[in-house]
């Protein structure tokens, strides 16, 4: 019994990666073609159409249509044996007989000829546990990461420019992202022993809205990166400032509006469950179209930078060999992946059901990183918040030691009514005056 739990604990990680492969728990499986089936039964009239003496039926696994007397209705294995076998043949069918005295029972019996992969489940649930644990360790340290890039930016004024402003509203939108990532586990995953595919709550619902936000803001603010930049190589004089106004409504306002029209469409046409399942693809395009755009021109624009910065090293004025050159461009190249998703293009524009693993740990799995590698790239080894945060350092260093030296040296002045701050004050006018002093005594008189 402990295995079995165990065991549906784990397969109920598998909802998360919808999205991107399509796959559910076979509990899940169940409960919405036994909502579907449910909505087809009280649409159904009876005497509508006095002939079909079968009427629509669940049996737990497939939902049969009517049928008249005599009559054989044939159908597919159902969805739940797609999911727990690899070895699923979309061609093999079970039948019922409709007679007089209702449905017959069903002839073969699903066990003898739909397939059904026990082991599967388990292995299947031990990657899916491998991977949440992977994207958990990967979100955490890009949050930590991120976060304190974000108060060194904030922190430090001669740092704020259009440039860092960019780079401050993409830290934000990986903070979000990761955020949102936390709060839907915890709201899906939130009893050990519930299963998620039965949620149906307001609140549940909310959290996919904003997750689904989250993950299109990031990509739309790495969009902006590659925009911004791109625009900064090709025009020479441009306004700044006004262009990020322009990008911080495109960063924040697109998905907005995207995932405003995903909602209001997912209310009216497919409530089903928590809407972290995405059957009508008619309705997933609403978020997903926006995504591979993003993608798409992100990559045009990474392909139109790379050959400006050809360009650019390739110039007479640039001093060094040919090999300096291309490792130069080189460094460039690997500085731009992650900081407009490049890495994202491999499998963008790939069926959904190609390489699914694949896709799950290079999306999920290596994808959670890569908040912490733009912090690290675009942050702590920025030279210029080096030199920053060094020549605050000094400062501090140089203020403390003139402060405990003065307490040292003027102990009555310490413990008298005069606060630190005018004591550092006092010393660092008197130290100005002495330097001037000296110069004009080295000065030579003319």
């Amino acid at each position: 019994m402990a295995d079995s739990v165990k065991t549906c604990q784990h397969l109920l990680l598998a909802l998360i990666l919808l999205p991107l492969i399509l796959c559910m728990h076979p509990d899940c499986v169940m409960e919405l073609e036994k909502e579907k089936c449910m909505e087809k039964m009280a649409l159904d009239d009876p005497g509508s159409d006095p002939e079909y003496v079968c009427r629509w039926m669940w049996d737990n696994l497939t939902c049969w249509q009517p049928a008249r007397i005599g009559e054989e209705v044939w159908m597919p294995c159902p969805e739940l044996f797609q999911v727990m076998s690899e070895e699923f043949n979309e061609f093999v069918k079970v039948r019922r007989n409709c007679t007089e005295d209702g449905w017959s029972d069903i002839f073969p019996h699903y066990i003898d000829v739909c397939p059904f992969d026990d082991n599967k489940t388990s292995h299947l649930g031990k990657y899916y546990v491998s991977v949440k644990a992977l994207y958990t360790v990967g979100y955490s340290t890009s949050l930590v990461s991120l976060t304190t890039a974000m108060v060194i930016l904030c922190w430090f004024r001669k740092l704020h420019c259009t440039r860092n402003f960019i780079h401050m509203n993409l830290f934000v939108s990986f903070i979000l992202r990761a955020i949102s990532v936390f709060i839907k586990d915890g709201v899906l995953y939130a009893e050990e022993d519930g299963n998620h595919c039965f949620i149906h709550s307001v609140e549940c619902k909310a959290v996919m809205v904003f997750f689904h936000y989250c993950v299109l803001s990031n990509y739309f603010w790495l969009f902006i990166e590659g925009l911004y930049l791109f625009t900064l190589l090709v025009e020479t004089f441009f306004p700044e400032r006004r262009y990020f106004y322009w990008y911080t409504i495109i960063g924040w306002g697109t998905p907005t509006v995207c995932v405003t029209v995903w909602a209001v469409l997912r209310a009216h046409f497919d409530g089903i469950g928590c809407w972290d399942i995405n059957d009508n693809a008619a309705i997933w395009w609403v978020i997903k179209g926006p995504v591979i755009a993003s993608i798409m021109i992100n990559f045009v624009l990474f392909i139109g930078i790379i050959i400006i910065l050809v360009q650019k090293l390739q110039s007479p004025d640039i001093g060094g060999n040919e090999s300096s050159i291309y490792l130069r461009l080189a460094r460039s190249t690997l500085l731009l992946i992650p900081l407009f998703g490049i890495h994202y293009t491999v499998f963008a524009f790939t069926p959904e059901d190609v390489s699914k693993r694949e896709r799950l740990v290079f999306e999920l799995g290596l994808g959670s990183f890569q908040g912490f590698v733009v912090a690290v790239l675009y942050c702590f080894l920025n030279g210029e918040v080096q030199s920053e945060i060094k020549r605050k350092w000094r400062s501090w260093t140089v203020n403390r030691y003139f402060a405990v030296d003065l307490k040292h040296r003027h102990p009555s002045l310490a413990s008298s009514g005069v606060n630190g701050g005018t004591q550092l004050s006092i010393l660092s006018k008197s130290s100005s005056q002495i330097r001037m002093s000296s110069l004009q005594a080295e000065t030579p008189a003319t």
